[in-house]
């Protein structure tokens, strides 16, 4: 069984890395850190397939130190104290213990590393696709640095094809002519892994039929549909029914949504990572056309931490049928990006001088919190005064959605703020 492409195409050095320029490009912090062979424990956090392990390969490699690797699905404590008492014996040598997965170490697996990270007996690197904040132990998080790893770009995922299909055409002896590319980018979805599956599979399925072989979009499309069948909660398959489930509960299908749900839970995916997401779409999709939904979600994952498995299958399905059969709005997810856009463009614009606090008598002087009209002096507990800085006065950023619940949150605002806002 010949060497999958994304491992035959592993790159060996900074030079051959492709993407993430913000960390190993020419001025990148941890390029900055491996030239200075003085490099801390670190969390590298991102999607699949964007080079977490191959970076941590790397820098072994370029600083000669022992590498280590352990992976958090398969490994337990005893695990980790044979690395931990193996690195210790090299009397002085440094040695690095890279954890995949580490967001699925236990607590108790997790404390057992601190005291050899504290010492410095390893140089501990963990790869996580879930926000270390919830899943690394506070103690064994500051003890290292985090380094967010983004999603490959076009332009970089355009460089892996032409790479693939020269190793390719010598492993098959083939002509590949690529024709389009917009179908194998948009299917690996930033994930260089997914990239070359998918396009080694592609040329695997012609290399017998034909000698040149066009890589074009509808025959991409075909081919991939046909093979991607089944569900590994380690692969590229895991984050597509993950997709399926959310998209059913947001397109208000509780049967579907079970039913992606089954596929879950029938492969073993950790539980916590399900009412997670359940928990971000009760907010992003539903919001304040049903408040409840995101009190029942965040239920949802305390009575999963606490009763564990399978008894929180149960939860999990009430949950996800709670949600998908509610009311829907994406209303306040809207309001946030588009404040934080106008953000990014006005930068930091002052606040109005009746708005900010005076704590001293100088600030008082100069006229801070000057006029400021105290909203339960009011009639209604309400008074009409600008919130806003004076350059975006007026900018709508929260537009209710079509519910009952927000409808009345329309016309209730439409009655304070009158003409200023366009409710």
């Amino acid at each position: 069984m010949s060497t999958p492409l994304a491992e035959q195409l592993r790159p060996q050095s900074l030079d051959e890395y492709v993407g993430q320029e913000a960390l190993v490009g020419k001025d990148g912090v941890l390029r900055r850190l491996i030239k200075s062979g003085n490099i801390p424990s670190m969390i590298l956090w991102g999607p699949p397939g964007v080079g977490k392990t191959t970076l941590a390969r790397i820098i072994a490699h370029k600083l000669s130190l022992s590498f280590y690797t352990l992976s958090a699905v398969s490994s337990g404590v005893k695990d980790v104290r044979k690395v931990i008492d193996s690195a210790a014996s090299q009397y002085g040598l440094n040695s690095i213990l890279f954890i995949d997965e580490i967001h699925r170490f236990s607590k108790s697996q997790q404390d057992s590393l601190l005291h050899a990270v504290e010492k410095g007996i390893v140089t501990l690197i963990g790869a996580t696709t879930e926000n270390p904040s919830f899943e690394v132990i506070s103690p064994l998080l500051s003890r290292c640095q985090v380094y967010v790893l983004k999603p490959l770009k076009k332009e970089h995922l355009e460089i892996l094809i032409k790479k693939g299909v020269h190793r390719l055409e010598e492993q098959y002896a083939v002509d590949i002519q690529v024709k389009e590319t917009d179908a194998i980018i948009r299917l690996s979805d930033g994930d260089a892994r997914k990239l070359y599956n998918a396009l080694e599979l592609f040329i695997q399925q012609l290399k017998e039929k034909e000698t040149t072989i066009l890589l074009t979009n509808k025959g991409i499309i075909r081919i991939i549909k046909n093979t991607l069948v089944l569900y590994d909660k380690k692969g590229d398959m895991h984050y597509d029914i993950v997709s399926a489930f959310i998209k059913s509960i947001r397109g208000s299908d509780p049967n579907a949504a079970v039913y992606w749900l089954a596929r879950m839970v029938e492969a073993g995916e950790d539980p916590k990572f399900i009412a997670r997401r359940m928990l971000i779409l009760a907010s992003e999709d539903i919001g304040n056309a049903n408040p409840n939904a995101l009190l029942l979600a965040n239920g949802c994952f305390e009575a999963v931490e606490k009763i564990g498995w399978p008894e929180s299958r149960i939860i999990l399905s009430q949950t996800a049928i709670y949600l998908a059969s509610s009311s829907k709005s994406n209303a306040a997810y809207k309001a946030i990006s588009k404040a934080q856009e106008l953000v990014k463009k006005t930068g930091n614009l002052p606040v109005p001088l009746h708005l900010r606090n005076a704590p001293t008598k100088l600030m008082k002087q100069i006229g801070f919190g000057s006029n400021y009209q105290y909203s339960h002096n009011y009639r209604g507990n309400f008074s009409e005064q600008e919130y806003l800085p004076e350059n975006i006065s007026g900018t709508l950023f929260f537009e209710p959605g079509s519910n009952t619940r927000e409808e009345e949150m329309r016309k209730k605002l439409k009655s304070l703020w009158k003409e200023k806002y366009p409710y």
